[in-house]
């Protein structure tokens, strides 16, 4: 995920919580919720479809001695849980990596009980502020949101979500966008560089001319002065 895992990324879920709720936190592994609500008297369960990330999140977890989380590996479609079981449904990032994220939204209505809360947070790279966004930037990053979009993701799936929340089953859709910080301008570069050089590396994206052009924007970037970069991610809430 190029755009970073903000510190602050739950913020918004946070004064929702309430003693004694069963929260969902489906996707990422970095634990950002589950660890950052330890000192609320609530459990939640930390689900990824990665093992290894998984498994560092349940490290981070005995680390910081938070005993109120667990961890458990599943795709976010399959949930290994009985409906209408879970409080409140927490997910960031995750939306825009699915080729079907409807699939994964119906299953977090399934499993949310009557009344729960549905938090999800997205981003949208079409509003990604990037100063100086020169014409490198520009080609480095039409590169990235093809890789994105052939591997099934949405580069943009922030403006979609709403859309997407609604159509699964969920009311009283409330959402709102909000700039973070997240990597550096300069360590955006680098990476964006990184995963556009692995691609060309290959014997498809080798002969993509669209991918060799932005590869070489990437590498001027990536050598070029300093700047501003700060994600827009749509955060919204609705009801099961």
């Amino acid at each position: 995920m190029l755009e970073g895992y903000a510190a602050d990324a739950a913020g918004f879920v946070l004064p929702l919580l309430r003693p004694g709720n069963l929260v969902l936190d489906v996707g990422r592994g970095e634990a950002t919720l589950t660890l950052g609500t330890a000192a609320h008297p609530l459990r939640v369960l930390g689900v990824d479809a990665d093992l290894a990330r998984a498994a560092g999140a349940r490290a981070a977890a005995r680390r910081a001695s938070v005993s109120t989380v667990d961890y458990l590996v599943a795709a976010p479609d399959l949930l290994p849980l009985p409906s209408s079981s879970v409080d409140i449904v927490y997910s960031h990032a995750l939306l825009g990596e699915l080729a079907d994220p409807g699939a994964a939204l119906t299953e977090f209505a399934r499993v949310l009980r009557p009344g729960g809360t549905l938090a999800v947070s997205a981003a949208d790279w079409s509003r990604a502020r990037l100063r100086p966004k020169t014409a490198n930037v520009d080609a480095a990053l039409r590169g990235r949101h093809l890789l994105h979009r052939r591997s099934g993701g949405d580069p943009f799936a922030g403006r979609r979500v709403a859309e997407w929340v609604t159509r699964a089953g969920f009311y009283d859709v409330r959402s709102r966008t909000r700039y973070r910080e997240g990597v550096g301008y300069q360590e955006l570069a680098r990476r964006v560089e990184a995963q556009l050089a692995a691609a060309v590396q290959t014997d498809e994206g080798a002969r993509d001319q669209q991918l060799a052009s932005a590869a070489r924007s990437a590498w001027m970037w990536a050598r070029g002065g300093s700047g501003d970069f700060a994600q827009c991610w749509t955060e919204l809430l609705a009801t099961r």
